[in-house]
């Protein structure tokens, strides 16, 4: 079972700062291969949801109150580090991300731009597809709503 944090950007130390962008750039960039501005200035405005397993980050997300995002609150920057994914930890980080925004902004409606490969996961997290496919840096998307 993961450890769960949730913090404001204001609340961030730098370590944790440094393994979450360290965690992020490690799979969007170098395992998806995709070159993007992570780092896009949105961080300041999001709660991050922090999973840590023995002291180590290994599951990530950011979330936004309703009206930032989306017009529903939203997950973002979905993100478990590839030697923890037999342990199904994006399950984990993704039901932590859901009380956050629950318990943050009493949101029961979140939107997520989920890629195109994951949907199966994310519809096992009741995200249901809306609209059609998109191409986001390059990778296929897709919206998806929980309500």
């Amino acid at each position: 079972m993961l450890e769960i944090k949730t913090k404001t950007f204001q609340e961030i130390t730098t370590k944790e700062l440094y393994d979450l962008l360290q965690l992020r750039a490690e799979v969007f960039v170098v395992e998806q291969d995709c070159v993007y501005q992570d780092i896009d200035g949105k961080d300041q405005k999001a709660l991050h949801v922090l999973g840590y397993k023995n002291g180590k980050l290994v599951a990530y997300t950011r979330v936004f109150k309703p009206g930032y995002y989306f017009e529903e609150a939203s997950i973002g920057r979905v993100v478990v580090k590839q030697s923890e994914r037999e342990h199904k930890y994006g399950y984990d980080i993704m039901k932590a991300s859901v009380e956050v925004l629950k318990d943050f902004y009493n949101a029961s409606r979140i939107r997520i731009s989920a890629q195109t490969y994951l949907k199966r996961f994310y519809n096992n997290l009741e995200f249901f597809e809306v609209g059609e496919e998109y191409l986001e840096d390059g990778i296929p998307h897709i919206n998806m709503l929980k309500s």
